[in-house]
């Protein structure tokens, strides 16, 4: 199958997404399929071809929202090199100009378009109407969320059933729905496939010392994230634990914020903000910690909580339907209701050496269910689905016509 993946943004950008796109990339050719990327040219202005690993980037204007860049929707010199690729399908992963580009695209030369809707936007509405018309925002953004995720694509994904739900339950959306959780590849996690020399350098680096107790963040350092919360705990938590150290792993609008926070509640000593980190670092930070904390309400499904089970961190997490399909109350990690649940959980695990451990093991089984290899394999099944209805659609159309033809033909037949 030939297949392009449309995508704001890809390497040298780090995200979520990113990680998840170029996973995706990586597992399909793997089995066989030949696969593109177009995305967004993030270093210059110009068109730039990667032949050999099949990377079409498209030059656009910085937006001033981290690296991103606007580009335009329909940018011909990309449509003369996009259509002598002759694509199966396209699987847009975005809403904004690449994903339009990709819906016109599909229009025009009549591909199926699968897409995934990563971003629960009405959550980041606060980024532009900085707290005025939330409401009519939040309406705003329904009616164009359903637009490009109903209208225009022959087949949607979602990653959880907070997704599902928000299309189906608020959107009131009719159409079929796939729920296919990202994967990851979970191997490069794992705590016997991580460097040690590069563990000990990271702890070296960061002075810590033999007996610490370790807790992971990992994200973009922005208001959504909630971060405060899990700084809080850790201050409160100080005396109980005088080793405790807090790692919030990533880059943001608010870093420079948090951190100036962090000195005015006294914790410079036990919270660390390591900024950017490169994607094939990660792995070592993770190594760390000793638990992985989230207390997001924003995430559609939260691929580092994944990353941090795989290598061995029991997820300690604000009781959201997101992560319910990946923690298991008590096999895997725990669920924490509010602040004052979450300092008991992670003061019970500093002292439960044991019960760590076995949250630890069980942490690892589950994120073997979420392999890239699985996550290619569902994917797959949708493209097919898309193919499939879209054949369908096709020939109905001229099925329709022979029908009206007929219909033409008996009337006159009946009037002579």
């Amino acid at each position: 199958m030939r297949i392009g993946i449309f995508t704001e943004t890809y390497e040298p950008y780090v995200s979520g997404l990113v990680t998840s796109i170029k996973m995706l990339k990586n597992a399909l050719e793997k089995k066989g399929h030949i696969v593109y990327i177009v995305t967004a040219n993030l270093k210059d202005y110009h068109y730039n071809y990667k032949e050999q690993e099949r990377i079409l980037e498209i030059p656009g204007i910085p937006t001033g929202i981290y690296d991103a860049r606007l580009t335009s929707i329909y940018p011909l010199q990309a449509v003369n090199i996009i259509k002598k690729w002759n694509l199966d399908v396209i699987h847009s992963q975005t809403e904004f100009a690449i994903g339009t580009f990709a819906r016109l695209l599909a229009k025009q030369y009549n591909i199926p378009i699968v897409h995934t809707y990563h971003t629960m936007y009405e959550d980041y509405v606060h980024y532009i109407t900085k707290g005025h018309f939330n409401k009519s925002s939040k309406k705003l953004v329904e009616y164009l969320t359903k637009f490009y995720c109903d209208k225009t694509i022959t087949e949607l994904i979602v990653p959880t059933v907070k997704a599902y739900n928000l299309f189906k339950e608020k959107y009131n959306v009719e159409r079929n729905i796939h729920i296919v959780p990202t994967g990851i590849e979970v191997e490069r996690f794992f705590k016997e496939n991580v460097n040690k020399k590069e563990v000990e350098a990271l702890k070296k680096k960061y002075h810590l010392r033999r007996k610490y107790f370790g807790i992971i963040v990992v994200g973009r350092v922005a208001e959504e994230k909630n971060m405060p919360f899990v700084m809080d705990a850790v201050c409160h938590l100080k005396d109980k634990i005088p080793n405790i150290k807090l790692f919030i792993i990533g880059d943001g609008p608010d870093k420079e914020k948090y951190e100036q926070y962090v000195k005015d509640i006294h914790c410079e000593d036990c919270i660390i903000f390591t900024g950017k980190v490169a994607w094939d670092q990660i792995p070592c930070y993770y190594q760390l910690g000793h638990v992985y904390v989230s207390a997001s309400k924003t995430e559609t499904q939260g691929l580092t909580v994944t990353e941090a089970m795989a290598g061995g961190l029991p997820a300690v997490v604000i009781d959201d339907v997101a992560f319910r399909t990946l923690v298991c109350d008590g096999l895997n990690g725990l669920f924490f209701k509010d602040q004052q649940e979450c300092e008991d959980l992670l003061l019970k695990l500093y002292q439960d050496e044991n019960l760590r451990l076995q949250l630890s093991r069980q942490a690892v089984i589950q994120s073997e269910h979420c392999s890239a290899s699985q996550f290619a394999d569902n994917v797959l099944l949708v493209y097919k689905r898309a193919i499939e209805n879209k054949n369908k659609n096709k020939y109905g159309f001229i099925s329709k016509i022979a029908n009206k033809w007929k219909e033409f033909r008996d009337a006159r037949r009946s009037k002579s």
